[in-house]
């Protein structure tokens, strides 16, 4: 058998990154930025008020001022001021060059209901107060976002700001999902003995989107003949980077995919729990090809610590694994020697300092309720309750 990490490893190394297209910032939220974003312009690229209010001229104690402008957001007005004048301001407006700090209407006696009229001053403000300086935020060819992160909509929105309107993203990775198996039936179809719903494929489908991919293709095959190699045609003309079959990949007699497909993928059994049998390999054309096990827990481990992070490889995402954190174990677990296993839990956040984790249910009804993957590594002895593991976050 074969560790984890050299499985993975052994995966990454084949990905080679999508190509990178320019897509409207307002459009690339999820995608994995290509190249470093730099500031266009200065942020904010005037000195701006903060507050609504009156702006003010080296003024310390109350006073009674005229008001020599209104200046909303947008105008171009910059008038001239002296220790006697005030210009009403909004948020967001230039500041008048002579300006030295914005009153809010809120230290003033009548605030906007004082409209233009000489306005009493009751709070004298500190030097430039509740100004926004030119460059405060990013000054022009500054690091806006680094390349290899996924744009969030924090992100695109401080790509905007800085006045660039254009990015290089990867494009989506495409998937085709392949379910082995002649006992498959399509959900909600009638069965006859022997048979199962058919529910890798729409699993591991919805892990992929999950993920941020397409899926172009999801079918199944059965556990004889040449199914796979005409699955991988039918996924290679949909425009697929990556075929995940689920099933096949064991040490049965019918492993359809294993039979069939080793001239371009090498079947390994790795030490892990659940989802020792892993199969993995590449086309001619540079598809990757994964074989993960057939039951559905077993391949929506797999999935997770193989084929994700390949998918986020493809895109050239500097981040391939979930978030992690060490949480106690609400009771003990019995350890494997010589394999990591791999645990659904959910987590109990009731004492915010320490979280606690319990397994869900086995089969894919705790799968779903699932919050993360807990890590329980090789051992000789057990697990006490309230041990620390971690946990990889969903």
């Amino acid at each position: 058998m074969i560790d984890v990490a050299a499985h993975l490893a052994a995966v990454l190394e084949a990905v080679r990154p999508l190509d990178a297209e320019s897509r409207d910032v307002a459009a690339a939220r999820g995608r994995v930025l290509r190249h470093p974003v730099h500031a266009a312009v200065d942020v904010p690229a005037f000195d701006s008020s903060a507050m609504d209010g009156f702006a003010v001229r080296d003024l310390d104690r109350p006073a009674t001022l005229r008001v020599v402008a209104d200046l909303p957001a947008g105008t171009e007005q910059d008038p001239r001021m002296d220790a006697a004048d005030a210009a009403r301001i909004m948020t967001g407006a230039p500041v008048p060059t002579d300006a030295t700090a914005v009153v809010p209407f809120e230290d003033t006696v009548h605030g906007l209901a004082g409209g233009l009229s000489p306005v009493e001053i009751v709070v004298p403000p500190r030097a430039g107060a509740h100004i926004r300086r030119r460059s405060s935020d990013v000054r022009a060819g500054d690091l806006v976002v680094d390349a290899g992160v996924r744009l969030t909509a924090g992100r695109i929105g401080a790509i905007a700001a800085s006045g660039v309107g254009t990015v290089s993203v990867s494009r989506v990775a495409r998937v085709a999902v392949v379910s082995t198996g002649s006992e498959l039936v399509v959900a909600g179809a009638p069965m006859r003995r022997g048979q199962i719903p058919e529910s890798n494929s729409v699993l591991l489908a919805g892990l992929a989107e999950e993920a941020g991919a397409e899926v172009v293709l999801r079918t199944s095959v059965g556990d004889e003949g040449e199914g796979p190699r005409a699955a991988i045609a039918a996924a290679e003309a949909a425009g697929a980077d990556v075929v995940v079959f689920s099933g096949g990949v064991s040490a049965g007699a019918y492993e359809v995919v294993k039979n069939t497909l080793g001239d371009l993928m090498r079947f390994e059994r790795v030490r892990m729990q659940p989802g020792k049998p892993q199969g993995f390999g590449r086309t001619a054309a540079g598809t990757l090809l994964f074989g993960l096990p057939g039951n559905p827990v077993s391949a929506a481990v797999s999935f997770e610590l193989f084929v994700r992070p390949a998918l986020r490889a493809l895109e050239g995402d500097v981040e391939l694994g979930r978030a992690q954190v060490r949480v106690a174990l609400a009771g003990g677990w019995r350890a494997r020697p010589g394999r990591t296993q791999y645990v659904p839990v959910s987590l109990d956040r009731s004492d915010p300092e320490r979280w606690r984790a319990t397994p869900t249910p086995r089969g894919t009804r705790g799968f779903g309720e699932a919050e993360g993957l807990a890590v329980i590594p090789s051992r000789e002895d057990d697990l006490p309750p309230d041990a620390l593991v971690t946990v990889a976050l969903w």
